[in-house]
């Protein structure tokens, strides 16, 4: 037996499920791995995240304040943060991917996560205290992913350290516009794969995964993140329904403001998306993620064309012209 397996064996039995027959119920981009656990009548899931590559404090943090406001996380079972080890309730297999693929009503999923969106951000204490902010250099190492990683996968050199800090100033003198809307908890993400549905009533009906990596920032981010999804083709009329129904629940917003600072904070996400997928093909040998590339830099084109946006489009146009835009190989 492994250092680790005696680990999680101690800690299973510590927490009453020594006897729990163990089944693998997924992995993740990360380095965490999620155990299905059955005893009987009772079920529950095991997260190992083992340090110092992964941190479960976060989303300890998160799961507690999710449970505050009134929403379904996984409530905590049994925890062991200094070996990274959570037990966790078992909140099943409905995911939104899994009942979309099985011909679920699309619309009523994706109004549920949108309603959920609208009632957190107009919560007053959303944001818990001392959450790390969402803030400018964040957001430039993730959209560097792109020239980092990306750029020099399919154009077969580093990328130009005049260029990239050009590319750095561009979007710092961007993001001030994506700020003009107000501030909230955002889950960061907040799309299908990390939905549920559960037998609930309410908007506790919509299940939350994946939140550890939360922050404090703009409202945009995670109804961005849900209809501009780097993993699913979405329907426009679908995406512009569902961004007037969290609209119509939100009526102080400024919609100019809104607007600009979705754009803007989509196009940082594609191109971070497009960055992380080539490292998790090229670094951690995850190449399935590839597949995603060629929707997610149509969605970044998209974004381009806001006028906030001509200098990051026009900085792209040259250095990677719309004939490279291609899947990096593994």
């Amino acid at each position: 037996m492994s250092d680790r397996d005696a680990q999680i064996a101690a800690f299973l039995k510590r927490a009453g499920w020594g006897s729990a027959r163990r089944g693998r119920l997924a992995g993740d981009a990360s380095f965490r791995h999620y155990d299905r656990l059955d005893d009987g009548p009772r079920r529950a899931v095991l997260m190992d995240a083992p340090p110092p590559k992964e941190d479960v404090r976060p989303f300890v943090r998160i799961a507690m304040q999710l449970e505050r406001l009134g929403y379904s996380s996984p409530r905590l079972l049994a925890v062991d943060l200094d070996n990274g080890l959570l037990l966790l309730e078992d909140l099943g297999d409905d995911t939104y991917t899994r009942l979309l693929a099985g011909g679920a009503d699309e619309e009523a999923l994706y109004a549920l996560a949108v309603d959920l969106l609208a009632d957190l951000h107009a919560q007053p204490e959303a944001i818990p205290l001392g959450l790390t902010p969402y803030e400018d250099d964040k957001l430039l190492d993730e959209a560097c992913l792109l020239t980092d990683w990306y750029m020099p996968a399919v154009l077969g050199a580093e990328t130009d350290k005049a260029a990239r800090a050009e590319y750095v100033r561009l979007w710092r003198q961007t993001f001030s516009l994506a700020r003009a809307v107000p501030d909230t908890l955002v889950l960061r993400d907040f799309h299908v794969d990390n939905l549920m549905k559960l037998p609930r009533d309410g908007l506790a009906a919509c299940g939350l995964l994946d939140f550890q990596d939360a922050v404090a920032g703009p409202l945009t981010y995670d109804l961005m993140s849900l209809l501009e999804d780097a993993r699913r083709d979405i329907d426009p009329a679908l995406a512009a329904r569902m961004k007037a129904r969290y609209l119509d629940r939100m009526p102080g917003l400024d919609r100019a403001a809104f607007e600009t600072s979705w754009t803007i904070l989509a196009a940082q996400r594609h191109a971070k998306v497009i960055g992380i997928f080539t490292r998790l093909a090229r670094r951690d040998g995850k190449a399935g993620y590839l597949v995603h590339i060629p929707r997610v830099w149509g969605l970044l084109e998209r974004s381009l064309a806001h006028p906030a946006l001509a200098g990051i489009r026009d900085w792209l146009d040259r250095a990677i012209p719309a004939d490279r835009r291609t899947v990096p190989a593994p």
